[in-house]
């Protein structure tokens, strides 16, 4: 008996799966080339010398600026999510999340100066939290519960997702840096506004999936609820871009208050569910036990998400980029963690069917995440000491990217997958609203711990870090067996 379908989207024509798989994977695909490709050269333009088409903002600054840029998509993901329940539906959300991540890169690619950057990551921000949590929940609903093609399906949307990664730096980043920072940009808007077309032709093919809200507001509290988020909304955005631009706080305040933002969010978050009356025994302990969770996750987005920043200047200052007469654009490296992930998830995943219940549980499985993100730091330690180089050779830089992949193909899977299992029932949803700001709290202190971070003392920067970090990892791995019982049976 075949599965039942849901909705009324066609339920074939794309390698056996539904047609409007097709339309969700090139989406996402041209979303994630204008992201990763803007965010291959966001740092060399921020801090490049003005002579050279930059806005020669200090280094360190601009390292933090894509730190907090990073932190705020993730924060923004939790509104979106709300919105589309709520308000617009899924598919809404994503086209209108599409039109203002366009209009971002648009932004970016006009040659005004702050203004414009701090206008264009703004919108970016936005667009990416409508963009980005909807267009995976509209996966998920072209299939039913019981559907065996399900977890297939997501695969091939993942694969989406890493080809334009592996794209966005190969184009963008050789345009941004041979030809001019704003023709990359240019190049991100293009490729988004490519992802925009073809879903506006393929949406009839998510047939009534993610089309209308799925927990509307009632019509007598949509008005007042809907205008007072607006109004909080635009006020928020208004003030923070009028503070910034006006200099009155300033890049480097600006930062300072996203990471701020990024580290209280979660501590009120568990502090609100602890203290729930509607919350059992059994699933105190297990929020309990997602804490350390939690925090592993942020620690280990904290070294992950340095690749846009620390690794990129290190790809671009100090690194050998002439390959037999060659001279490798260093924003290039970006696509490294992509082309990564297409090559070892498969392997990694016959692995874990090979070992069955044999294999690590879910608190060893992030230690072992904590463990390769930490030896990649060290790595870069090691990287022109053992070749005794004074600068990084390609190759040898290039394994840090690899290294840092086995870290995320360990933890990152399971963590969004532990959130659903250890969640209260009355906070499912807003559960998975905090596992996003695992990452958003990492890349916010990550944007502080980069302030001390500059090409000269990177051996020390990336040692004390890297070190640092597979102490936590060891420090986990002690108290795993103690975190495994508080889940009460949740592998």
């Amino acid at each position: 008996m075949s599965s039942p379908t849901v909705a009324d989207a066609p339920q074939k024509g794309f390698f056996g799966h539904p047609r409007g798989l097709s339309t969700l994977f090139f989406t996402e695909m041209w979303e994630r080339f204008s992201y990763y490709g803007m965010r291959a050269i966001l740092a060399y333009y921020l801090y490049s010398a003005i002579a050279d088409g930059g806005l020669g903002i200090p280094e360190s600054t601009a390292l933090s600026v894509v730190g907090v840029y990073g932190a705020s998509v993730y924060m923004t993901g939790v509104v979106g999510g709300w919105l589309a329940d709520r308000v617009m539906g899924a598919q809404s959300a994503v086209f209108w999340g599409g039109v203002v991540i366009m209009l971002g890169h648009i932004c970016l690619a006009l040659p005004g100066g702050v203004t414009t950057v701090v206008l264009g990551l703004v919108l970016l921000v936005i667009g990416t939290g409508l963009l980005k949590p909807n267009v995976s929940g509209l996966v998920g609903g072209l299939y039913s519960d019981d559907d065996t093609r399900r977890d297939a399906g997501f695969s091939i949307y993942y694969m989406g997702i890493n080809i334009g990664g592996l794209l966005a730096p190969l184009v963008a980043g050789t345009l941004g840096e041979r030809v001019g920072w704003h023709w990359g940009f240019g190049a991100a808007a293009v490729g988004m506004a490519i992802g925009l077309v073809q879903y506006s032709l393929g949406r009839k093919n998510l047939g009534t999936a993610g089309l209308k809200p799925v927990n509307p507001l009632p019509p007598e509290h949509k008005g007042r609820v809907l205008g007072r988020a607006i109004g909080i909304a635009v006020l928020f955005v208004v003030v923070l871009a009028g503070l910034s631009v006006s200099g009155v706080v300033g890049l480097d305040g600006l930062v300072n208050l996203i990471s701020v933002i990024s580290a209280v969010l979660p501590i009120v978050y568990f502090a609100v569910m602890l203290s729930s009356k509607q919350i059992t025994k059994v699933e105190r302990d297990r929020l309990i036990a997602y804490i350390p969770l939690f925090l592993a996750t942020a620690l280990f987005f904290l070294l992950f998400e340095q690749q846009p920043n620390t690794l990129a200047n290190i790809a671009e200052a100090d690194t050998q980029l002439e390959v037999f007469g060659f001279m490798v654009p260093a924003s290039w490296f970006q696509s490294i963690n992509s082309a990564a992930i297409i090559i070892l998830a498969p392997v990694l995943a016959a692995l874990w069917m090979k070992l069955g219940n044999r294999q690590p549980s879910t608190p060893q499985k992030f230690v072992g995440g904590l463990f390769f993100v930490g030896l990649a730091f060290l790595w870069v330690v090691l990287s022109k000491t053992v070749v005794g180089t004074d600068k990084h050779l390609p190759l040898m830089l290039a394994m840090v990217f690899v290294i840092l992949t086995l870290g995320e193909l360990l933890l990152s899977p399971v963590g969004l997958s532990a959130s659903t299992k250890l969640a209260p029932k009355v906070f499912a949803s807003q559960t998975m609203g905090l596992y996003f700001l695992a990452p958003a709290m990492g890349q916010g202190l990550g944007a502080q711990l980069v302030k001390s971070y500059s090409v000269d003392n990177q051996q020390i920067y990336f040692g004390i870090v890297g070190l640092a970090t597979i102490g936590c990892a060891a420090l986990l791995l002690v108290f795993s067996k103690s975190i495994k019982r508080k889940m009460h049976g949740v592998l």
